[in-house]
């Protein structure tokens, strides 16, 4: 029984040498560098993601982190896998310094990739900073401004009063100037008709009536007018700013008021108030 040699062939090996490197060497080195350059396609790919993407930085840095990893997993199995296969294809050293300077290559774009997207992740956060910044000066100085104005209405509320008036009878609440007026129409407690009037031949309409202003002594803060409800004409004469002119009309038994708080030649400025129906 004769016993077979491992020895090669010093004829078959100076053959194998003299022919070159096979070429499935050549085809397997060939799929190895394009799997190489669609990983570096593939992670330009995720950095022009993320940076389209950078409004949303901050909820995916972690998912970005990852996929990093898994990155740098994938160049360590692929340097395992050229290792392995250039030991069982009997790589030359040229061709395995080139696979690894490609390997190289994708971890410095790799790590030049996650150092632009943390400089960016950075602007982004300064960004937002700024804006929530902003954004709580506004809301601070809107809380300023409401309780300023809380405090002016409360002031004026208080400034309401009542007083009797012509007919000797307890007015409702008096507004002795614009500001209180719009304090009486968010009441909503009547209805309430603000005029602005001079002397005419013809009377005016102001809500329900008529007003016709007769004289004006502006500098005692006077006034005569008539006043015409239901086709009756009233006479109110020399009448004080302030003073609530009060009458009654066949439709209603509630109290009518007119009140005016501005007087100037020839023309006086105030309001008629009237039940709510």
């Amino acid at each position: 029984m004769s016993t077979q040699s491992n020895v090669p062939d010093p004829a078959e090996t100076y053959r194998v040498e003299a022919s070159g490197t096979p070429r499935w060497i050549i085809l397997v080195l060939i799929l190895l560098v394009g799997g190489m350059g669609y990983l570096i396609y593939a992670q330009n790919a995720t950095r022009k993601s993320l940076e389209a993407d950078v409004a949303g930085a901050n909820k995916r840095a972690d998912l970005l982190a990852g996929k990093i990893e898994q990155a740098d997993s994938r160049i360590a199995d692929l340097k395992g896998q050229l290792d392995v296969t250039s030991q069982k294809l009997g790589l030359t050293e040229a061709e395995l310094a080139r696979a690894r300077d490609i390997a190289q290559g994708v971890k410095k774009q790799q790590a030049a990739s996650e150092q632009e997207f943390n400089a960016k992740l950075g602007e982004v956060q300064q960004q937002s900073d700024a804006k929530i910044s902003a954004v709580s000066t506004d809301l601070s100085g809107t809380k300023t401004d409401v309780a300023a104005t809380k405090k002016d209405l409360e002031a004026t509320k208080s400034k309401l009063e009542r007083t009797i008036g012509d007919a000797g009878v307890m007015s409702g609440l008096i507004a002795r100037n614009k500001e209180e007026l719009d304090e009486l129409k968010r009441r909503g407690e009547r209805n309430i008709f603000d005029f602005d009037i001079g002397k005419s031949k013809d009377p005016q309409h102001v809500g329900p009536i008529l007003i016709k202003l007769k004289k004006v002594d502006a500098k005692h803060s006077k006034y005569t007018m008539d006043v015409i409800a239901d086709d009756k004409t009233i006479e109110k004469k020399d009448k004080n700013a302030l003073e609530p002119v009060q009458f009654y009309t066949r439709s209603t038994h509630q109290l009518y008021e007119i009140v005016v708080f501005d007087t100037s030649k020839d023309k006086i400025t105030g309001y008629l108030s009237t039940p709510k129906q």
